[in-house]
Parts: C-alpha cells; sequence; structure tokens
C-alpha cells in the first residue's frame, strides 16, 4: 500500500457515508438545504486528497491539503447543525462527527509537517 493510500481510502468512506447520510435527513426546506451543503463539502475531500497526492510542487501539496482541511471542518460544523436542530438523532451522527474529527487532526498534522519540510527544504 503507498503512502497516504490509507487516508485516502478513509477519505472515500467518509464521503461514502456522507452520501447516505444525505439520504436520511428530511425533504423539508431545511433538510435539502443542509443536504446539498453537508453532500459537497462531505464529499470533496477525497478527490481533493487524491489531487494534493499528485501535487506538482510542495507549495501546491499544502494549498491542496488545506483546501482539503477546510472542506472537513465546514462538514464539522454541518454535523454539529444536524444534531442541534435534531433532523437526525444523535447516535446517526456521532460515529461520523468522530471520524470527521479525526481526518481533521490528521490533515491539520499533515499540513504542519508538510509546511516544516518546506520550509526545511527553502533553508537548506
Amino acid at each position: 500500500m503507498a503512502k497516504g493510500d490509507d487516508i485516502q481510502e478513509r477519505l472515500i468512506e467518509f464521503a461514502v457515508v456522507i452520501i447516505q447520510l444525505t439520504t436520511k435527513l428530511p425533504k423539508s426546506p431545511a433538510g435539502k438545504h443542509i443536504s446539498g451543503q453537508i453532500l459537497r463539502s462531505g464529499t470533496s475531500p477525497a478527490p481533493n486528497y487524491a489531487e494534493a497526492r499528485s501535487a506538482e510542487s510542495s507549495k501546491d501539496f499544502i494549498h491542496k491539503l488545506k483546501v482539503v482541511l477546510k472542506e472537513l471542518n465546514e462538514t464539522k460544523v454541518w454535523l454539529q447543525i444536524i444534531v442541534r436542530s435534531e433532523l437526525l438523532p444523535v447516535d446517526e451522527v456521532l460515529v461520523l462527527q468522530k471520524e470527521c474529527d479525526e481526518l481533521c487532526r490528521i490533515m491539520s498534522a499533515s499540513v504542519k509537517t508538510a509546511m516544516i519540510r518546506k520550509t526545511k527544504t527553502n533553508n537548506q
């Protein structure tokens, strides 16, 4: 397995679960709006991470990882809104929230590591 394949797989699985979650949201105006928003933000990290893995430079790589993190952070907020507005039971969202938090931490650490490496490379 190539470096990054495990994260790529987790992001794909996260997107699949987001898709499944959106089918459970109510068909009310609020449900439809949130469904569209979380569908967009929750499914974009996987392809954006794939793009980052084939980045043309360390600057491009860092930028694309930051996009992944931004989308995950947005998804985290939509999940909180779903729970607080009681559109779905907490137990249907909890595992997804935990995975989103974990993916955010991983991406944040990856951005920091990439930035440190870039700085070291530039200073040599």
